[in-house]
């Protein structure tokens, strides 16, 4: 079963976006894999609170990456 596992800074994707970016990782894997990989694919987004991140050992937050 293809899997994907994407992380997202938290209010950042309307119900809209999040339905067309787990639409288009799931035409990726058909694409790659076939369209039986379809039924069986499975997208998690997973929404990451303002802060929850780093890089390079710095917290990144709305304000760092322009957001706010």
């Amino acid at each position: 079963m293809p899997y994907a596992n994407l992380k997202v800074p938290a209010g950042t994707l309307t119900p809209e976006s999040k339905k067309r970016l787990i639409d288009a990782v799931t035409d990726a894997y058909a694409a790659v894999y076939g369209e039986r990989a379809r039924a069986t694919t499975l997208v998690l987004l997973d929404e990451v609170p303002d802060g929850g991140w780093s890089l390079g050992g710095h917290i990144l937050t709305a304000e760092i990456l322009g957001r706010s």
